[in-house]
C-alpha cells in the first residue's frame, strides 16, 4: 500500500505548500507503515524530495500542455494512485489543491476531507482534526469511504526533512477529454506570493489612496513579505484583484499577517482567520479587526508604518 501525494510546483521550483504536503505525508506513512509516493507536473530536478522522505516519485511531462488543467491532472493522479493501491491521498489547500482535490475524489470514489490540520488520529477507521466555521473551531471527521483524499491545511503542519532514496518513475501524462482551456496566465514576476509568504502585509482604505502603497511595499520589502489588500482596495483600483484577501478573496494562513487600514469586515477576518499572529495599525481603537488582533497599534499609518520599517531596517544591518 501506498500513500500518494500531489506536490505542487512552480518555475521548476517545489512551492513551500507541496514541501509541506510532502512532510506530512512522510508522518502519514510513517504511522501506516506504507510508502510514501509523489506525483509531479513539469519538474526536472525532482531531487530535492530525497530530503523529505519521498520512497517514490511519478514524474510527470504536460509539454502538450503546461498549464494546469485539473481534468488532466486529476485524471493522471487517478491512475497513480490505481496502480499504487492507496487508500490515503493528500493535496494541498492551495487554489489548484482546493478545484483538484473534489474531482480527483470524484474519480477514484473517495471521500474528500477539507482543512485538515493535523495527523490521522486513527487509521481504522480513518479520523482526522479539521477546522470549521471559518477557522473558529474544530472537529474530528471521519471517512465512510475506503480510499480518503486529504486537503492539508497552509502552514497547518509544517516543513521537515528527512532522507530518502526515491525511485523515478516516468508516467505518462493522462490526455483526458476535457473542455476546459487555458489560453495564458498572468505570474507576479520578482515578488512573494501570497500563497508562499510567511508574511503577508495588507492594506486597506486607510491609505487613501494607491499613491500611498509605497508603505505596503517598503514593509513588505524589508520583511521579505508578500502584499495583500482589502476587497474595497481591489474593488476601487487601487490594487490589483490578485492581491485580495479574505473569505471572498484569497484565504491566507500565514505565520504573520499585518492588517494596517483595514476595519476588519466579517468576510476579511473570516478568510485571514488561519494566520498564526494578526498584526493590526489602524488610528481607530473601535475597529473591529483589534478583537481579532494578537497585537495592535492604535495610530495614524503614516507615521507608524514608516517607523516601523526604519526599526526593521536598523535591526538587519
Amino acid at each position: 500500500m501506498s500513500i500518494v501525494v500531489f506536490i505542487e510546483s512552480q518555475n521548476e521550483v517545489i512551492k513551500k505548500s507541496g514541501l509541506e504536503v510532502a512532510s506530512y505525508g512522510r508522518a502519514v506513512a510513517d504511522l501506516t507503515g506504507d510508502s510514501l509516493v509523489a506525483v509531479v507536473f513539469n519538474l526536472k530536478n525532482t531531487g530535492i524530495l530525497n530530503s523529505y522522505g519521498v520512497d517514490k516519485i511519478y514524474s510527470v511531462n504536460t509539454s502538450s500542455n503546461t498549464f494546469f488543467n485539473v481534468d488532466q491532472y486529476s485524471s493522471t493522479l487517478a491512475n497513480v494512485v490505481e496502480k499504487e493501491g492507496a487508500n490515503i491521498i493528500i493535496v494541498s489547500a492551495s487554489a489548484d489543491g482546493r478545484y483538484l482535490g473534489p474531482i480527483l475524489a470524484t474519480k477514484v470514489e473517495a471521500a474528500y476531507m477539507s482543512n485538515v490540520v493535523a495527523l490521522p488520529s486513527s487509521f481504522a477507521p480513518l479520523i482526522v482534526k479539521r477546522s470549521c466555521f471559518t477557522n473558529k473551531a474544530f472537529n474530528e471527521t471521519e471517512s465512510k469511504k475506503p480510499k480518503t483524499v486529504l486537503s492539508l491545511s497552509s502552514n497547518a503542519f509544517g516543513v521537515y526533512e528527512k532522507a530518502s532514496s526515491s525511485k523515478i518513475i516516468e508516467e505518462t501524462f493522462s490526455e483526458a477529454n476535457s473542455t476546459l482551456k487555458v489560453t495564458s496566465v498572468d505570474k507576479v514576476m520578482d515578488k512573494v506570493t501570497i500563497a508562499d509568504a510567511d508574511i503577508v502585509i495588507s492594506g486597506g482604505r486607510g491609505l487613501k489612496g494607491p499613491e500611498n502603497w509605497y508603505l505596503i511595499e517598503d514593509l513588505a520589502e524589508v520583511l521579505g513579505a508578500a502584499t495583500a489588500c482589502s476587497k474595497p482596495v481591489s474593488d476601487m483600483g487601487w490594487r490589483p484583484h490578485s492581491e485580495h484577501v479574505g473569505q471572498t478573496g484569497k484565504p491566507v494562513a500565514t505565520n504573520l499577517y499585518f492588517a494596517i487600514g483595514i476595519s476588519g469586515a466579517i468576510q476579511h477576518l473570516a478568510g485571514i482567520n488561519s494566520s498564526k499572529i494578526k498584526v493590526v495599525i489602524n488610528n481607530d481603537p473601535e475597529a473591529p479587526f483589534f478583537k481579532a488582533a494578537d497585537y495592535g497599534i492604535v495610530g495614524d499609518a503614516f507615521e507608524v508604518v514608516p517607523k516601523l520599517t526604519e526599526k526593521l531596517k536598523a535591526l538587519q544591518q
